[in-house]
């Protein structure tokens, strides 16, 4: 199974991506950074709307978990726009994405953590 994690390196999505880890399992990471060679991470800037969509070919799954670090400074309005924003835009930009594959995936699990104010 190829499975595709944003916020892989959250709490929730360093688990998930251990525990698919295996020889049956490719786990790709969904990465705001340049990512590195190999078909192992797509890059994407939510904030800029872009997404490297032939890396999303071939999925059989999706975990969605990106957004805003919840855990890191003062909830002002500032940061609370920030969070909700993070997961609205990031969530539209993938789902987009995945809608004009030629395969999408199966299954696309989206969780986020947006409270209310």
């Amino acid at each position: 199974m190829r499975i595709l994690v944003s916020g892989a390196s959250g709490l929730v999505g360093s688990a998930i991506v251990r525990r698919f880890a295996s020889p049956a399992d490719e786990v790709v990471r969904l990465v705001r950074r340049e990512s590195r060679p190999g078909p192992a991470e797509v890059p994407w800037n939510p904030e800029a709307g872009t997404i490297a969509t032939e890396g999303l070919e071939g999925l059989d799954a999706v975990v969605h978990l990106a957004g805003e670090n919840l855990g890191t400074g003062r909830w002002t309005r500032a940061k609370k726009d920030r969070i909700r924003t993070s997961r609205v835009e990031g969530t539209r930009l993938l789902a987009s994405a995945l809608a004009g594959l030629k395969r999408p995936p199966r299954v696309l699990i989206s969780a986020s953590a947006v409270g209310s104010s």
